[in-house]
């Protein structure tokens, strides 16, 4: 197997939960190989750099095996290598957030009494 679509390769390294995400993650520039932004169509060869933003985080990876298969999330794990650099760069993003202050969620619905009574309190009423 000379290359494998970019797409697919993504998907069967569990990177996507589906094909049409990684496409899609293509199509918004989310991806890069070599510095350039990668098209669904391009192909990935063994020992490509590339560099994937995704909801969970930023990686750059080292193709080592290609596959066009999705399989368990162990073997998946095998199909590329995540360099040092992008690790510490996760975990220090990942710590900054434990520090950020934790801000409560609006409420749904109207505000009950004591809500009220808290915002007029703030505005100056009685």
């Amino acid at each position: 197997m000379a290359g494998v679509r970019i797409d697919k390769w993504l998907w069967a390294a569990r990177f996507f939960k589906t094909r049409s995400l990684a496409a899609r993650a293509c199509e918004l520039g989310r991806i890069e190989s070599g510095g350039q932004p990668a098209k669904a169509s391009r192909e990935v060869r063994v020992g490509d750099l590339l560099h994937v933003r995704n909801e969970s985080g930023e990686f750059e990876i080292e193709v080592l095996v290609l596959s066009e298969i999705r399989g368990p999330a162990p073997v998946a794990q095998t199909l590329y290598h995540e360099t040092e650099e992008s690790k510490q760069a996760r975990i220090k993003l990942a710590e900054e957030r434990k520090t950020m202050p934790y801000f409560e969620a609006p409420r749904q619905g109207r505000p009950s009494k004591r809500d009220r009574r808290g915002m007029d309190r703030l505005r100056g009423r009685s």
